[in-house]
C-alpha cells in the first residue's frame, strides 16, 4: 500500500465553496482524471507542480492556499 504524503490539501472545501464543484468538472478543467482528483484529494498521491498551479488557478486562489506541506516542525531554517 502506498504511504500517505506529507502534503495537505483543501480541495475539497474549495470545490464547496465554489458551487459544489464535482471532482469530474475539476479534473476536466485542469486536464487529468476523476481518479487523480481523487487520490490527490484525499491524499494518497502529490500533484505534479504544473498540476497543482493548475488546480490552484481553477479555484483562483494562492497555490499555499490549497496546499501545505506538513515537513518535521523541528527543522530550523
Amino acid at each position: 500500500m502506498a504511504k500517505p504524503t506529507r502534503v495537505t490539501n483543501n480541495i475539497r472545501s474549495l470545490r464547496f465553496a465554489r458551487g459544489e464543484m464535482t471532482q469530474a468538472e475539476l479534473a476536466e478543467r485542469i486536464g487529468v482524471t476523476r481518479q487523480t482528483v481523487i487520490a490527490i484529494e484525499q491524499g494518497r498521491y502529490s500533484p505534479s507542480l504544473e498540476v497543482a498551479f493548475q488546480i490552484a488557478r481553477a479555484f483562483g486562489v494562492p497555490l499555499d492556499d490549497v496546499f501545505q506541506y506538513a515537513g518535521n516542525e523541528e527543522e530550523t531554517p
